[in-house]
C-alpha cells in the first residue's frame, strides 16, 4: 500500500516536473510584441512616397503605377494575419502569390507592411533613396516601443522578401518595354493634338495603354463615346464646346476650384524670362490622400487602411491605362490650341495645359472611379474636409460626399481652360464603369459602418 502511494507521489512529481518544463520552453520562444500601428502609419508612408514623386516631378500614369506596387506590397505581407485581402490578392490579373508566404515565425506583420512598402518604394522609385532616412526611423521607433532585435530582423527579412517578390512582379507589366516602342510624333493633322506652351513639352506615356492592368481585362475593355468632330464652322458643335470653355466666367470661386483640383506636376512658373518647375502633386496623389483623411475620421484599423489603399491604388492605375488608351486613340486638340486657332490668337487658360491629348478628361475618369470606391467603403454621404492640398498653399475645402468631390474635380477642367464639356462627361462615364467593375469582381461590402 505505502509502495504504490510512494509511485503514485513520483508519478505526480514527474507531471508537475514536466509541465513546468514545457512551460519554460514555450515561454523561452522570442514573443512578438503589439505595437498599435493604425491608420497613420499607412497615411505616413504614402506621403512619404507622394513627396518623392514630387521631387521626381513624377508624371500622373507612373505615379499611379507606383501607388499600385508599393499599396501591394503592403498587403501581401499582412495577409498571413488579414484573410480579407486575400480576395484582393487573388483578383489580381497574372498575380501569383508567394509560395511559404506561410512559412513564416516571429514577424510583427504590420511593421513588416510598413517595411515592404517602404523598401518597394526604394526600389521603383528614381529617387527612392530618399526615403532611407524614414525606414531607418520606423525601425528605430519599433525597437524603442519593445519589438525586439530578433523580431525586427526577422520581420525586415520577411519584408525584404515580399518587396522582391513584387519587384519581379511589377517587371512584367510591359513599362519596361516602352522605351522599345516607335517614338510618339505630334500629328499634323488639323483637329489633333500637339505640344502647348508654356514648356511645350512632348506627350506624356503614350504607350501606357500597353501595360497589363491588375483588374481590368485589357485596356479597352470599356470604351467610351467618340469625341465630338473637330469642325472649324462656327455653327458646329465643336466651336460651341470651344466657345463654351473661351467664355468662361471666372468668378473667385472657379479659380480656387481650378486650383484646388489642378494636380499639374508639369505646371511651370513663367515669368517671361526663365520657366521654373512648381512642385505639385499627381491626381492619383491628391485622392490617396483623400482615401487616407477617410479613414483617419472614420478611425479605421491599419489592415482595413491598407486595404483601402491598395484597392483605391490599383483603381487609379487601371483608370490610368483606360483613360490614355482613348486619349491616344482620339488624339484630340487641347482647348487652348483650338480657341487660338477659331477664336482668340492671344487666349491663355487659367491653369497650364497639361502635356498629351484632351480625350477624355484624366480627372474625370480617376475621379469618378475613386469616388465609386470609397463611397462603397465608407457611404455615399460622407463629409470630410479635404486638405491634402493645404501643405502646397492651398486652403482646405468641405464635401458632401466622394462624388460632390469627383463632380467638383471634373468641371474644375472647364473652369481651368484645358478640357471641352464631352471630354468630361465621357470621363465621368468612363470612371463609373471602372469603379463599378473593381466593386464588383471585389465584393467590396456597402460600406465599414455596417461590419
Amino acid at each position: 500500500m505505502k509502495s504504490n502511494f510512494l509511485k503514485f507521489l513520483r508519478i505526480r512529481d514527474l507531471a508537475i516536473i514536466f509541465l513546468i518544463f514545457s512551460f519554460c520552453i514555450g515561454s523561452c520562444k522570442p514573443k512578438v510584441k503589439e505595437i498599435n500601428y493604425t491608420h497613420v502609419e499607412i497615411a505616413k508612408v504614402i506621403d512619404e512616397v507622394t513627396q518623392v514623386m514630387v521631387h521626381d516631378v513624377t508624371n500622373p500614369p507612373l505615379a499611379s503605377r507606383f501607388f499600385a506596387y508599393i499599396s501591394l506590397a503592403g498587403l501581401e505581407a499582412l495577409s498571413p494575419i488579414y484573410k480579407e485581402g486575400d480576395l484582393v490578392l487573388a483578383s489580381i490579373k497574372e498575380y501569383k502569390r508567394p509560395v511559404n508566404k506561410n512559412a513564416v515565425e516571429n514577424i510583427d506583420f504590420k511593421l513588416a507592411a510598413i517595411l515592404s512598402m517602404l523598401y518597394t518604394a526604394k526600389s521603383i522609385q528614381p529617387s527612392g533613396e530618399k526615403l532611407t532616412i524614414y525606414l531607418n526611423d520606423v525601425k528605430k521607433k519599433a525597437l524603442i516601443e519593445g519589438v525586439s532585435r530578433k523580431i525586427l530582423s526577422s520581420t525586415e527579412a520577411y519584408s525584404i522578401t515580399v518587396a522582391d517578390h513584387i519587384l519581379d512582379y511589377s517587371k512584367t507589366d510591359g513599362y519596361s518595354k516602352i522605351s522599345s516602342l516607335p517614338r510618339y510624333e505630334p500629328s499634323n493633322v488639323i483637329g489633333e493634338w500637339y505640344p502647348t506652351p508654356p514648356g511645350y513639352f512632348p506627350a506624356v506615356e503614350p504607350h501606357f495603354n500597353t501595360l497589363r492592368p491588375f483588374f481590368l481585362d485589357s485596356a479597352n475593355q470599356f470604351l467610351t463615346e467618340p469625341p465630338v468632330y473637330y469642325e472649324e464652322n462656327v455653327e458646329s458643335l465643336f466651336f460651341k464646346l470651344a466657345a463654351d470653355v473661351y467664355e468662361q466666367s471666372l468668378t473667385d470661386e472657379k479659380m480656387k476650384i481650378a486650383a484646388f483640383w489642378d494636380c499639374n506636376p508639369f505646371a511651370l512658373d513663367d515669368n517671361g524670362h526663365l520657366l521654373i518647375g512648381l512642385k505639385k502633386i499627381s491626381p492619383g496623389a491628391h485622392w490617396m490622400g483623400i482615401a487616407n483623411i477617410a479613414c483617419k475620421q472614420a478611425n479605421t484599423n491599419f489592415e482595413k487602411s491598407l486595404e483601402i489603399n491598395t484597392v483605391l491604388a490599383l483603381t487609379l492605375f487601371d483608370s490610368f491605362i483606360s483613360c490614355w488608351d482613348e486619349k491616344y486613340r482620339s488624339n484630340r486638340i487641347r482647348p487652348e490650341s483650338a480657341i487660338r486657332k477659331l477664336i482668340d490668337p492671344s487666349y491663355r487658360p487659367f491653369l497650364q495645359t497639361p502635356p498629351f491629348p484632351e480625350y477624355p478628361s484624366g480627372h474625370s475618369v480617376i475621379s469618378t472611379a475613386s469616388a465609386e470606391v470609397l463611397s462603397r467603403y465608407f457611404g455615399n454621404d460622407f463629409i470630410y474636409i479635404d486638405t491634402v492640398e493645404v501643405k502646397y498653399g492651398l486652403e482646405s475645402r468641405r464635401f458632401t460626399s466622394f462624388k460632390q468631390a469627383a463632380e467638383e474635380a471634373s468641371i474644375s477642367r472647364i473652369y481651368g481652360g484645358i478640357h471641352f464639356k464631352d471630354g468630361i462627361t465621357s470621363g465621368q462615364a468612363l470612371g463609373e464603369k471602372i469603379g463599378l467593375h473593381v466593386i464588383n469582381k471585389l465584393g467590396i461590402s456597402n460600406n465599414i459602418f455596417n461590419k
